[in-house]
């Protein structure tokens, strides 16, 4: 009986038997006793194991989670899979990035290393076409690309610690910095930074985008700096860090054009950054930042020409960016600026640093399009400012003369604008005022031509000239458009 009751148990384990061969199937080694002579070994096809058969397989801890996370990069040394990291390029790196914390991690490390910064930070600004980049592309698009490998890099950062972690490594390119580069003009340092930066930040909130402005104007200084050169006289030499007032424009400008606007792509992107440079300074001193940035500026060493709109008659190049700019803060989707801001910008802009030829008032308000060439006129109308607008519709006229813009294009602002008038009496009295002011210019050039002052272009004559023309042009479309009404 005990034989036989020992032989039904050797092929009836009991409970306990069947859940230890449990524990040893998840990979224990577990053995035990039953009451016979023998230990019950489970079958070796339920026996787990961690152990890898590839070729990758390494002497490394195979259950932490940190060397899982690497994949088969984790059987590499770090040594070599920096060595990797040099034969790939830098866009397949930004992908690489995304594969893992831990990846990401890893090329965090790299790029803070010598090597990284050799191979990533490349500094041969004043050599327009980099030698060391494949394909012969630019080194814009290797900033570019850079941009977007910080960015995967420090995606899980707070927006604070992305900005600090970035400044850290891009702090010893000099060319990167407001007041580092000895030859701003000639150096492509900071439209490097401004793709970098673009690509960035692109997709980021407004909020982010404050903090990232904030953070650029705390690292730049770039508000006192600001504040020097519109409190001071235009081109004033001054003591400064910089030597000089106009120094100190020339870097404001190209800090401003290269590093926070040029580079974007949505208007409503660049209406934001320019908002940002401008909200926090007085009327006065936004028109004097916005010629900084915009206005015309010399050929042979890039600074200022602030007597360009008070001396004589300028051209559409030199008016074309603060035309651009006008019309980008008068676009909807510049939340912040409101039609009277902007016509109030356009007004005061017309003094600095004197007030301007109207000739070159009436040619910029024509760049600017017809919305805000209107507003602009209507506003002087309801002003009681009627004979500066008739002044103004004699230059519009010249202008379109000058230009060859269609005349007709005069004619019905002007009749656009006398709607504007509360009454009949105040039309009519503006409508003198535009005879009477062709009258008094023609008249003024007439002299300036018989008193001999002429130069070698012999402008007072050609000035003259366009006027007649002008006028006669003018008049012309008048009688066009009340003939065909009657009709």
């Amino acid at each position: 009986m005990s034989w036989k009751k020992a032989n039904k148990r050797k092929f009836n384990p009991s409970k306990t038997e069947l859940l230890m061969a449990r524990f040893m199937d998840r990979g224990r080694k577990m053995t035990y006793s039953v009451r016979t002579s023998y230990t019950l070994i489970p079958n070796q096809k339920y026996r787990r194991s961690y152990r890898r058969s590839s070729k990758f397989s390494s002497t490394l801890d195979a259950d932490s989670p940190f060397l899982s996370s690497l994949g088969n990069f984790k059987a590499l040394p770090l040594e070599i899979f920096q060595m990797v990291l040099e034969y790939l390029p830098v866009k397949d790196i930004s992908m690489l990035s995304m594969v893992s914390k831990t990846i990401s991690s890893r090329l965090i490390n790299y790029i803070s290393t010598p090597t990284g910064n050799r191979r990533l930070l490349l500094q041969d600004f004043h050599n327009p076409e980099l030698s060391g980049c494949r394909k012969g592309s630019s080194i814009l698009e290797h900033y570019r690309t850079l941009g977007l490998l910080l960015k995967r890099c420090t995606l899980l950062l707070p927006t604070k610690d992305r900005l600090k972690y970035i400044h850290k490594i891009l702090s010893e390119i000099s060319c990167f910095k407001l007041s580092g580069c000895s030859d701003p003009l000639h150096c492509s340092g900071l439209q490097c930074y401004g793709v970098f930066l673009q690509t960035l930040t692109a997709g980021w909130d407004e909020l982010e985008c404050h903090r990232v402005y904030n953070f650029l104007c705390e690292l730049s200084n770039l508000p006192r700096r600001v504040q020097t050169v519109v409190s001071s006289k235009p081109g004033k030499y001054c003591m400064y860090v910089l030597g000089s007032a106009r120094k100190l424009e020339l870097r404001i400008r190209i800090f401003c054009r290269s590093v926070l606007l040029n580079h974007w792509i949505h208007r409503s992107d660049s209406a934001f950054w320019l908002t940002r440079i401008l909200k926090s300074w007085p009327m006065v001193n936004q028109a004097r930042l916005l010629y900084i940035i915009f206005g015309p500026a010399s050929t042979l060493d890039g600074h200022v020409v602030w007597q360009k709109m008070t001396e004589g008659p300028t051209d559409e190049t030199s008016l074309k960016g603060l035309a651009d700019a006008i019309k980008l803060l008068y676009d909807t989707e510049a939340k912040e600026w409101t039609a009277d801001d902007v016509i109030s910008l356009v007004d005061e802009l017309a003094v600095v640093p004197r007030e301007w030829l109207l000739e070159n008032s009436a040619r910029l308000l024509i760049l600017c399009g017809n919305n805000i060439c209107f507003t602009f006129m209507a506003s002087k109308a309801v002003n009681g400012r009627a004979i500066e607008l008739a002044k103004l519709v004699v230059f519009l006229a010249l202008v379109c003369e000058k230009d060859l813009y269609c005349m007709d294009w005069a004619v019905k602002m002007m009749q656009k604008v006398c709607k504007v008038f509360s009454t009949p009496g105040e039309r009519n009295n503006f409508l003198q005022s535009v005879e009477n002011a062709f009258a008094h210019i023609i008249m003024d050039a007439l002299q300036s031509v018989i008193s001999g002052e002429h130069d070698e272009e012999d402008s007072s004559f050609l000035n003259l000239f366009h006027l007649v023309n002008a006028q006669a042009n003018f008049h012309k479309e008048i009688l066009y458009l009340t003939m065909s009404n009657t009709v």
